[in-house]
């Protein structure tokens, strides 16, 4: 079933794509969720003029996107963690502590959009994570896990 999304869905496409589910996946989740419409021909020939609409638009978004991955590249993170013996962390660090770090720095942005290779962190160190800014922008993002001073 050919549908468009009218939110971001995790593994599936953004905004306005124009995707092919199954038909259950469809009728039982994403409409009446209301994260999608069918693609019917008027829904078609409405999301082309959108999407010529947003052109212009999209251009400054994106170059907002780009600076603010330039300004996170030279970013330095160092979240402090509780951690006993073997650099194990008591409790973990994930997305939501990565943003709050960034958030500290300035740098709002929303938990979702943070994924943590290897998802939550378990031990002291240095970690990757992705940011993604815009659908066309995403930053790797180097971050390290230090111990708390006591």
């Amino acid at each position: 079933m050919e549908l468009i999304l009218k939110e971001d869905v995790q593994d599936l496409g953004f905004k306005d794509d124009l995707v092919t589910v199954k038909n259950g996946y469809a009728r039982n989740f994403l409409i009446p969720q209301g994260k999608a419409m069918l693609a019917t021909p008027s829904a078609k020939k409405m999301l082309e003029e959108t999407l010529r609409q947003r052109a212009h638009k999209e251009k400054k978004i994106i170059d907002a996107a780009n600076k603010t991955a330039e300004a996170l590249k030279e970013l330095e993170i160092k979240i402090p963690a509780k951690a006993g013996a073997a650099d194990k962390l008591f409790g973990s660090v994930t997305n939501i502590d990565l943003a709050a770090a960034l958030e500290k720095e300035g740098h709002s942005i929303e938990k979702k959009y943070i994924s943590i290779q290897g998802g939550a962190v378990k031990r002291l160190g240095p970690y990757n994570a992705q940011i993604r800014l815009h659908r066309e922008v995403v930053v790797d993002f180097p971050f390290e896990v230090i111990a708390e001073a006591k």
